[in-house]
């Protein structure tokens, strides 16, 4: 019987055999954090043709043990976590999931909860438990005071207590949702926020050029999009596709995306300002709670731009400030599209932030509300999308990738979804390791920014 209470420094004898059942990038994670926290019975597996390579990353890393499939972590393990991509969650817990020893708990850490709630419904034996877990950052972000979604499903109290000791050592900040919330909740924070860069970089790439590098796109908001756009395509197609194609909120709120871009853009062209402005301020009110004659709103979340121009890829820019404050002018359509869209889903971003948001979903919100909070900077952008052609074409091309990618998730395509994905991420690949040391750097500063106010 594993104590409630249980630690890494319980008697070998009373701790939990962890079995982790994936050794991709999370997986791996999860296993050398729970080994640097002291536990000593931890259990991992990957593709049996993976197992010789597993073992000799593993081999000098305490407490782990590789087994050469999943049938033989199920046996042993009274904690059991699936770390594998959810379009194969179905095929993994069939083939090891009635191999689960009696009383454990089982988990998963897919992105997308619909299938995996399916597959361990139907393939788990009933005399196990469900509680099930999700970590809202990458693998290459620290967990420490990141949310880590805990999801009770077929279980007592006391298997919670136990999955919450388990994972104490991450230093994570504990949520708790259904596996319904959930889906719902990262349908906003991951799968349509990842849409919006997905898009800005098919946009820029259909363009064939690095804008920032030709004096557009640098300083303040534009530093944020361009980093994290990079930071997207530098990773794996896969952890995407899962959560849009694979989460039925996601695919409407990806939807209602490009049609915001599109509705916005054909405001935009036919020179309606009063049309234009009314649809952006109507939006405002719903979503930041400030009215069209109001300025300001919550205390902001996002940094200077002084700050962020530290951050750019490419080094400093040359910024030349404009009257509102602003370098340039931009119609922002990828902004003004996003919180168009929360206005007509009537979703509280604010509220998904509190409940689990992700460092990007956090920059986010941080620069549409960035935006959103100055009646000067949203008026500027209003007069640009409608007076000034600098942006036209690539407001053009976002608008035509946004609903690409909409067809693509539509479609249920894995094979499209990662054609676009990496036919973008070839043409930035160059950029990737600058873009990804900073933007970590970025991020790091963000977050710490947040914590001491």
């Amino acid at each position: 019987m594993i104590p409630i209470d249980v630690t890494p420094n319980h008697p070998i004898e009373e701790q939990p055999t962890i079995g982790l059942i994936g050794m991709g990038a999370m997986g791996t994670m999860y296993a050398k954090l729970l080994s640097e926290a002291g536990w000593k019975k931890i259990s991992v597996c990957d593709l049996p043709e993976k197992f010789e390579s597993l073992k000799r990353t593993f081999q000098d890393v305490p407490g782990i043990t590789v087994h050469p499939d999943g049938h033989a972590v199920s046996r042993i393990s009274d904690f059991i976590m699936y770390s594998v991509e959810a379009e194969y969650i179905d095929r993994v817990v069939a083939q090891y999931g009635p191999s689960t020893k009696v009383g454990a708990i089982v988990s998963g850490q897919t992105s997308v909860k619909a299938p995996e709630k399916a597959a361990f419904e139907k393939y788990l034996p009933t005399d196990v438990y469900i509680v099930s877990i999700h970590s809202l950052h990458g693998p290459t972000v620290s967990p420490i005071g990141q949310p880590f979604v805990i999801m009770q499903h077929r279980s007592p109290d006391e298997c919670v207590n136990i999955v919450e000791n388990i994972f104490k050592c991450f230093k994570s900040r504990y949520v708790y949702l259904t596996y319904d919330d959930h889906d719902l909740v990262t349908a906003n924070v991951q799968a349509v926020t990842h849409a919006a860069f997905l898009t800005m970089g098919t946009a820029w790439a259909a363009q064939q050029s690095y804008p920032w590098e030709q004096g557009q796109y640098v300083g303040g908001i534009e530093t944020v999009k361009v980093n994290i756009m990079l930071r997207i395509y530098a990773n794996k197609w896969h952890v995407y596709a899962g959560l849009a194609i694979l989460n039925p909120s996601a695919k409407i709120q990806i939807d209602t995306y490009a049609s915001s871009a599109t509705d916005l853009f054909k405001l935009m062209l036919a020179g309606d300002q009063d049309g234009l402005r009314r649809r952006v301020y109507d939006a405002r009110e719903k979503v930041f709670g400030t009215k069209e004659n109001e300025e300001g709103g919550s205390t902001s979340i996002f940094l200077t731009e002084d700050i962020l121009d530290q951050f750019t890829i490419g080094g400093h820019p040359k910024r030349t400030p404009s009257p509102t404050g602003t370098p340039g002018t931009n119609s922002h359509l990828a902004l003004l599209a996003m919180v168009d869209c929360w206005a007509r889903l009537s979703i509280q971003p604010f509220d998904h932030l509190a409940l689990a948001a992700t460092p990007v979903f956090r920059m986010w919100i941080g620069v549409a509300e960035y935006l959103f909070r100055s009646a000067a900077r949203l008026d500027a952008a209003i007069f640009a999308s409608l007076h000034d052609v600098t942006h036209r074409s690539d407001d053009l091309e976002f608008v035509v990738a946004a609903r690409g990618w909409s067809q693509c998730v539509a479609f249920g395509d894995f094979e499209l979804y990662k054609d676009r994905f990496m036919k973008t991420a070839t043409f930035f690949e160059s950029r990737f390791e600058e873009a990804n040391k900073i933007g970590g750097a970025m991020i790091k500063a963000i977050l710490e920014s947040q914590v001491a106010k």
